[in-house]
């Protein structure tokens, strides 16, 4: 249950990251309501998974999830430069998270 929660508090990170940027400094309302929805989420969620996993894997997996999703996502919206390198290394985050997974 643990590596559940934290794999949904990282997908909530990229949630509250993406949800800031479209609130504009906080001046929208329904970015700033989803920003702070998902920044609880993301909290709880890794504050609950360090009970029970170390400290350095749940920061760094919860970490790579959400800058993974959140690079994907810009480059889907076309906010950022899709590339081969950028692509290999978005890669190489989530193949980093998976062996932390495997590795504890």
């Amino acid at each position: 249950m643990p590596w559940f929660v934290l794999v949904v508090s990282g997908i909530c990170e990229s949630v509250w990251a993406i949800a800031l940027d479209r609130s504009e400094g906080f001046s929208r309302l329904i970015p700033t309501v989803v920003f702070v929805i998902g920044l609880v989420a993301s909290m709880g969620g890794l504050a609950f998974a360090m009970k029970h996993i170390p400290i350095g894997t749940s920061y760094a997996i919860w970490v790579g999830i959400g800058a993974a999703i959140t690079a994907v996502y810009g480059m889907l919206s076309g906010e950022e430069a899709v590339s081969l390198m950028r692509i290999l290394l978005i890669i190489g985050l989530v193949a980093c998270v998976i062996g932390l997974k495997l590795i504890d």
